[in-house]
């Protein structure tokens, strides 16, 4: 099963740790406990829109990229998930394109691939 919780934690781990802050620089900044910053970050806590908006406040990251990042991350985990369910089709390989923000996969047949997201957000590409 894919937790929404998880995926947001490590998107949100990613982006502190992309700009060298610690838990402690971010908690004090967003005015929210150490702790619980950790276990949302662990998806562990399931993290309010309130909260969110004072993370992404003090990370300097518009939530609307956030979200576009975690969607990224749950069309890959949706996808991996759909291939192991036909062993006799390849795991998706995805390609990370930094420049971009957006995912390629390989290894999938065109008619596997069924992704509803927009298309800035996400590139499928099937070999």
């Amino acid at each position: 099963m894919i937790l929404l919780r998880r995926l947001l934690g490590d998107v949100l781990r990613r982006q502190r740790q992309r700009q060298g802050r610690t838990l402690r620089e971010v908690s004090s900044s967003a005015r929210v406990s150490l702790g619980y910053l950790s276990e949302v970050e662990r998806g562990q806590k399931e993290a309010s829109s309130e909260l969110l908006s004072a993370i992404c406040d003090a990370l300097d990251v518009r939530m609307s990229e956030l979200m576009r990042e975690v969607s990224d991350e749950l069309a890959l985990a949706e996808l991996a998930q759909s291939a192991a369910a036909t062993p006799s089709q390849p795991v998706p390989t995805p390609v990370r394109r930094p420049m971009l923000g957006s995912v390629s996969v390989t290894g999938v047949p065109p008619e596997r691939v069924t992704i509803k997201a927009p298309a800035e957000a996400v590139d499928v590409v099937a070999a």
